[in-house]
């Protein structure tokens, strides 16, 4: 995989973990696939659809497919079933080359940069320290901190005011179109990482 970078200096870097820092995205899948069918959800969610809402938080995921089924599946009993197995495999996981070199080197350079996750703490952390990145990362932030999640901007513009610098003179990177589109929103530049790319 290369990065196509935009030729300019920025002052932030906000990276998505799952499928941008962390080869973690064929594992996530797994994971909502196991708590779907301990919960007896009523669908069949198929990877295409996993991938096109990456970056929406766990919660908000099944509230909408509930309304889109006719279902009253328990948004956190999904979440925390599908956690917990997470958690449970955490240790396979490998960073993403490009994007996890890049972080590495922009640390070495004294570099603004950031996390901004749709996953709560409690996967980003060890999905960052299984990948062998979560030293280079004083800042993290994921939806419990804001009021909305992406594909609002409110994490991406949390990100630049704990890192002192302006919106617009951030870069974002990002798998998910709701990422994508919260960068946008957020008046930020953002490379697309295709993580279906990876080699699972």
């Amino acid at each position: 995989m290369t990065l196509d970078l935009p030729d300019s200096d920025f002052a932030g870097y906000i990276f998505d973990c799952d499928g941008t820092l962390v080869h973690s995205m064929p594992l996530h899948f797994k994971a909502w696939t196991a708590s779907f069918e301990y919960n007896k959800a009523p669908w069949i969610w198929d990877e295409d659809e996993f991938y096109a809402n990456a970056g929406v938080p766990d919660r908000v995921t099944v509230m909408e497919l509930n309304e889109r089924h006719g279902a009253n599946i328990c948004p956190d009993a999904v979440h925390a079933y599908k956690a917990e197995w997470y958690a449970e495999h955490v240790d396979k996981l490998k960073p993403v080359p490009a994007v996890g070199e890049l972080a590495r080197q922009l640390h070495a350079d004294g570099k603004n940069i950031s996390v901004a996750s749709g996953s709560d703490l409690s996967l980003v952390e060890p999905s960052l320290t299984a990948a062998g990145l979560r030293e280079f990362f004083d800042i993290i932030i994921t939806p419990t901190l804001v009021e909305r999640g992406k594909p609002a901007p409110d994490m991406f513009l949390l990100a630049a005011e704990r890192m002192g610098v302006r919106a617009e003179e951030c870069l974002v990177f990002e798998d998910g179109q709701a990422g994508i589109d919260a960068a946008n929103a957020a008046g930020m530049a953002s490379v697309f990482v295709d993580s279906r790319s990876l080699e699972v």
